[in-house]
Parts: structure tokens; sequence; C-alpha cells
């Protein structure tokens, strides 16, 4: 038996590894996708107010401090049992768009776009970011200005690019100038012509992909997303949908306050993710999808007319139901235009300007949800709180950790097709690594204890064979 370990993956957020093993003849046999490290928010936030939530989750991570911001001040909405004045709620939206707008850019253009603009095989010292700067300026450009954008709109409202104190239980700590409106619609224009461009440009690249659509992730699984009564995208706001592998819907309308009778975590021996499942097909046939292709097969439309053009040419193109993990790329770009329709939209609202922003309230119930759909997928904040308001208990569950079984199941496919254990190529390597971009995975988000964490020690002689073990599972 061989072994290949793929440490660390690179132009991802977080640690991770990937061990890969083969039998004798060179061929795999099976593959480990390891989150290696651990943090601890969920227990060191116990015995904090909730309205300390949103500020604390947000150091959770640099990427995604607005996503963590809205489902925990909507877990603290839920403790207060307050309903936020109206406008609160379209500048929360506005906000969230603008984070989805940036870290879709980041995704596309920074961390993913060297392996298909300059080849899965280049030159390993240049298949980066610069590397795309050198080679094609123009995109690299675009990729810059739009995540520019994104970010110009989370600090004209927030007033902080990264971990604001803007978003708050109850709704927002200020109102939106007119300035900061006029400026952001100055600048829509331009960011609609980038995305414009660079998902006809993608569209045209993906008839050279063909091998890594097939072969990307491409095992059928069930999705989730949140969506309206109507089964329109909702990002901010919605209900929980299911859908099966082959289109049918599993569940559809799971309110916030119920996940946990639809969703299951169970641990893992090699990895400090948690796995979720979809509970009524147990563990581990419950593996669903989430993200932006988990989002594009579960609504029925996204509720912008570019965009949802956009998804009907999606779906002609690769069925009702689409699996491939390589086409995460092509989504993000559809919801990057969605998110654009909709900011023109929500900043033309003659309601936007109003200056009632904040309802406040003490704690009117002993446990809260939140659930948003961050960037990379459905992000859900649960807390339970004594009478004085303090955390008693939380738990967490991100995007990454959602997909971890679907990402698991998607290393495993690459690396069966891919690599050759009697000639191998970083090239190969890259590929698998590649893999797990495909769903911009954030680790640093997707690590928290719940209960006492799978361990799995093993003693190994000089040749390979385990010669003790110790497990707690």
């Amino acid at each position: 038996m061989k072994r290949i370990t793929i440490e660390p993956v690179s132009r991802i957020e977080g640690h991770a590894k990937i061990t890969i093993h083969l039998d004798d003849d060179g061929h795999v046999v099976n593959t480990e996708f390891h989150v290696t490290q651990v943090r601890g928010f969920e227990k060191f936030t116990e015995g904090h107010p909730f309205y300390e939530m949103p500020g604390i989750t947000a150091r959770i991570c640099g990427i995604c401090p607005v996503s963590h911001l809205l489902a925990s001040a909507k877990a603290g909405d839920a403790i207060m049992a307050v309903r936020i004045p109206p406008v609160a709620r379209k500048l929360r939206e506005l906000v969230h768009l603008a984070q989805i707008v940036q870290s879709h850019a980041l995704s596309f253009f920074y961390l993913s776009s060297p392996d298909f603009l300059l080849g899965m095989e280049s030159e390993a010292a240049s298949r980066n970011v610069l590397g795309v700067i050198a080679a094609h300026p123009e995109i690299a450009r675009d990729g810059i200005e739009l995540r520019k954008f994104g970010l110009l709109i989370i600090e004209g409202l927030a007033q902080e690019r990264v971990h604001p104190s803007w978003i708050v239980p109850g709704g927002v700590a200020a109102p939106l100038s007119s300035a900061t409106r006029d400026r952001i619609l100055c600048g829509l224009p331009a960011a609609k012509d980038i995305a414009d461009r660079t998902i006809r440009f993608f569209k045209r690249a993906l008839d050279h992909l063909k091998e890594e659509i097939d072969y990307f992730g491409s095992i059928p699984t069930a999705y989730a997303g949140l969506v309206d009564e109507k089964g329109t995208l909702q990002l901010y706001d919605g209900f929980l949908r299911f859908r099966s592998s082959d289109g049918e819907i599993c569940k559809d309308q799971v309110r916030s306050e119920d996940y946990s009778q639809w969703i299951g975590e169970a641990s893992l021996r090699d990895s400090y993710l948690k796995a979720p499942f979809f509970k009524p097909l147990g563990y581990p046939a419950g593996i669903y999808r989430v993200g932006p292709l988990g989002r594009l097969n579960v609504a029925d439309q996204l509720g912008t007319p570019t965009a949802d053009a956009e998804l009907q040419d999606f779906h002609q193109r690769f069925g009702a139901v689409a699996h491939s993990a390589f086409l995460y790329h092509y989504a993000r770009l559809i919801e990057i235009t969605h998110a654009l329709e909709k900011i023109e939209t929500l900043l033309q609202d003659a309601q936007i300007l109003d200056t009632h922003v904040r309802a406040t309230a003490g704690v009117n119930a002993p446990e809260g949800v939140g659930i948003i759909e961050a960037p990379r997928g459905t992000l859900i904040h649960h807390y339970k709180v004594n009478e004085e308001g303090a955390i008693t208990w939380a738990n967490l569950i991100v995007a990454t950790g959602h997909n971890n079984l679907a990402i698991g199941q998607s290393v495993k496919q690459v690396s069966e097709h891919f690599v050759d254990g009697n000639k191998l190529t970083e090239g190969m390597l890259n590929r698998v690594c590649a893999v797990v971009r495909a769903y911009d995975p954030c680790l640093s988000c997707s690590t928290h204890a719940f209960g006492v964490p799978a361990i799995a020690l093993q003693l190994v002689d000089a040749k390979g064979q385990v010669v003790d073990q110790l497990s707690n599972c």
C-alpha cells in the first residue's frame, strides 16, 4: 500500500490536507479529506450576552464576517422576539448582496481562475493570481474591480469593510445616506458590465473543460437552500428546501427554528469538520450540497430578469439538476448577476433612506435560530440563553460543513480518474486540490466543537502496518 499526502491544499481559506491511498499497482483505492484546524467559538461564547454574539462570531473569519453577523443578528432577533423595521431588513439584505459579490469575485478570479486560465498542469510557480495578472490582465483587472465594488458597498453601509459593528440584533445601527446610495448606483453599470463579459467568457471556456465537468464531483447528491413560498431563491431570509438528486422536492418550507428536525450532524474519524446529513435518509446516505450550485438546483427561479435568463441557459445545458462541482464556478457568476440586479432594485426603493432602522427589546424567548445563505451556502446560528440573556449553548453549522461529505466524495472521484500512482505529476495533484477549490471551502468557519470530537490514534510500524490503535468513536 502506498500513500500520497497533499499538504496544504492551496488557494483555499483555512488549513486542510488530502490523503490518497494507492494499491501496489498504483491505483487509487481510497482518499481522505482532512480539515486539520479546530476552533472553539461555540464553547467560549458561553456566558456572553446574546447581543455580543454578532461581534464575536464575525471574528471567526475575515472573509465571511458579514455572513456571520447577519445569521447571528437574526438569532438575536428571535431571542428578542421582535420584528425588525422593514428598512432594516432591506439594508441587511443590501449588505448581504454586496458580500455575495465580493466573496464570489474572490473565489472565481483570485483562487480558481489560475486553474482554467493558465491550465491545470501549468507551471506551479506562476499558477496563481500574479500569473493571471501577467497572462490575462483584463480579466484580472475585472476581478479586482468587482471585488472592490462589493467591499465599497459594505464600507459605505457599515463604515468598515471587515468585522463591522453596524449589524445588530433588532436591525442595524444607522440608516443609509443618500450620498452613499447615489455612489453605489453610479458604480453599478460598470459592475454589471464586468459580470456580463465574465459570464460570456466562462460559458465559452466550458466547451474546453468537458473532462473537468464530467469528473469533478459529478456524483449525484441532494441539495439544500433557502426559497420563498413560490420557490424563488432567497439569500437573506426564506424557508429551507431539500431537493433530491433526481429533482424531486424532499422537504419544503422548513422554518429556521425547525432545521434540527431535518439536519443531523455526524463526527468523522479523519477530520475536525462535522458532517451534516438529511435526517430522513440517515448518515451517510443523507448527503446533500449547498452553496451556489445547490441554490440553482433548489430554486425554481432567481427573481431578477438577467439572472433568470442565465439560469434557464444553465439548466438547458446541464439538466434540471446539475451535479458537477466544477459548475460551482458558473453558478457563482450567475449569482453575482442576480446580486447586482437585486442591489439596484433595493437602492431604488423609496423606503431605503428611512431612519427607523432598529427595534429594541430584552429576552423574550429562551433560544433563537438565524439562517441565511452565505456565499458558500446555508449558514445556521442557533443559541440558547438564560433569563439574563447570557449564552448557555451555541451551535453553528456552516456551508463547508454541509458540503463536507460531498467534498470527500469529489476528492475520491477526481483522484480515481486523474491520479496515476506509477507516473505522478504535479498537475494531477493540482486537479485533486482544484475540486476542493470548486466548493470554495471556508475552513476557519467550519470547525467548531459539538459534543466530543471523534479521535482515532494509530501506532504504525516501519512497514506501514497498524500495531495498535485507540479510538473514542
